[in-house]
């Protein structure tokens, strides 16, 4: 797997340290706050890292186009992870009112 240079970090940083090091400082929640959906927070976060980016994308090879695939799929799968979990939450909030005093004929 090819490495990234990048004058921020160490030159031999594989390029999938680095992107979890600055999306997990970037700033997400701040603009959640503000009113952002995602898509623009990811946006912004390319944006701001457009040139470290561009040099990632040159040194692709093969095994990074399968690093990167499968990050995509371990992203859904924990996406649906938090699907599940909040749908089940949310059942839990829900009062069930069970009458005993009807009973069946």
């Amino acid at each position: 797997m090819k490495k990234i240079i990048n004058k921020k970090f160490n030159k031999n940083e594989p390029w999938f340290k680095w992107l979890t090091r600055e999306f997990n400082s970037f700033e997400a929640f701040q603009d959640f706050d503000s009113g952002k959906n995602p898509e623009d927070v990811a946006d912004d976060f390319i944006s701001s890292n457009s040139s470290a980016i561009s040099e990632v994308l040159e040194n692709f090879d093969e095994d990074d186009k399968d690093t990167l695939d499968q990050f995509l799929k371990l992203t859904e799968c924990e996406m649906h992870v938090f699907k599940i979990l909040e749908k089940q939450l949310s059942l839990r909030k829900k009062v069930r009112f069970v009458d005993f005093k009807k009973r069946k004929k």
